[in-house]
């Protein structure tokens, strides 16, 4: 196997089977969910037990909004922070940074305060180092959110198929550790690794949400008080939750919905959805075609807000190498209507 399909621990049920991926039914999915959630039996559980502590441990925060707090405006307000505000952030470094490096940062205090825009709701690793998978295997048997398994073989992802592996050798593990080195995260010694599973070390990771949470709840209460951090929390357990949907939507909920001429990705079935697209920046398809740029809105009817942020650091002097692929995109758009109008005549 090439390094990029040893990265990330297999499902007891495997990638694939007899060629084909292996999409187990439900039962044999959330059996899997259970036993990975388990700290108790194996301590290298908690990156994946952390991923659902975190989202879940917003939900009392959206219980109390809703029965001591509840007005239609702060739930407006709480949901435009939700899905814009994270689901940028969540475009912007996980996304365009974490993983595909489409800009780079001037100093590290201006990309710890990137990171750390709103509170901590996924470990970086669990994203950053499974997306590298995606896009190499994207909707082949060993894509960890592969569309083609169903709605829960993605859903429940983050768990079942998002950790890194835990037997990797040495040189491997020091592979990850580089493809995580510019995020600024503490890696676990090889050690350490073997120990834990994971890159992330388990304290650190641990006490870095706890004062994320501890600094933005407060903020937002000198703010608002307890009215407006509950329902800014309590939306963000919406934004973890559903998260975790997007590329089984993104993918066509594996069929192949892409239109021709908007979609001109066609080397899978990744779609440019208007909803993501509209709230985070996130058309999909323009990503998969140039997964590097930090620009994916390229059409005057696709507004990129993730874009408009990264170009305003950008012309503040906050970072600098920014790739953007919009004239590429422009020229191929171009080619690819100008074959659509010939072809008939052809």
């Amino acid at each position: 196997m090439s390094f990029i399909d040893r990265v990330l621990e297999a499902p007891t049920y495997g990638w694939e089977r007899d060629g084909k991926l292996s999409a187990p039914p439900v039962r044999e999915l959330l059996r899997h969910t259970l036993a990975r959630l388990n700290v108790f039996r194996d301590r290298r559980n908690w990156v994946a037990f952390s991923s659902w502590f975190w989202s879940l441990a917003f939900a009392p925060f959206l219980l109390v909004f809703l029965t001591k707090y509840f007005s239609l405006p702060l739930l407006a307000v709480g949901l435009v922070y939700a899905m814009v505000v994270v689901g940028s952030h969540g475009t912007i470094w996980f996304h365009r940074y974490s993983t595909h490096r489409a800009y780079q940062f001037r100093h590290p205090l201006v990309r710890f305060a990137v990171e750390n825009l709103v509170p901590k709701v996924i470990i970086n690793e669990l994203y950053t180092i499974s997306h590298h998978v995606h896009h190499a295997r994207s909707e082949q048997p060993g894509d960890p959110y592969n569309a083609q398994g169903g709605f829960f073989y993605c859903f429940l992802a983050d768990v079942n198929h998002q950790p890194i592996a835990r037997d990797l050798s040495r040189q491997d593990y020091g592979k990850l550790q580089r493809l995580m080195s510019h995020t600024g995260v503490r890696t676990n010694s090889y050690e350490r690794y073997l120990r834990w599973g994971s890159l992330a070390r388990p304290l650190r990771t641990t006490l870095g949400f706890a004062a994320s949470w501890a600094f933005w709840y407060g903020t937002f209460f000198l703010i608002g008080g307890h009215a407006l951090a509950t329902a800014l929390f309590g939306c963000t357990f919406l934004w973890a939750v559903g998260i975790r949907t997007f590329n089984y939507d993104g993918h066509g909920k594996g069929k192949d919905k892409r239109k021709v001429g908007y979609d001109l990705h066609t080397g899978d079935r990744s779609i440019n959805q208007v909803w993501p697209g509209l709230v985070a920046g996130e058309w999909h398809n323009n990503h998969h075609l140039f997964p590097r740029s930090a620009r994916t809105g390229f059409l005057p009817s696709q507004p990129d807000g993730a874009w408009f942020f990264i170009r305003g650091l950008e012309k503040l002097g906050l970072v600098h190498r920014v790739i953007d692929d919009r004239e590429r995109f422009l020229a191929l758009h171009r080619a690819h209507h100008a074959r659509l109008v010939e072809a008939p005549a052809a």
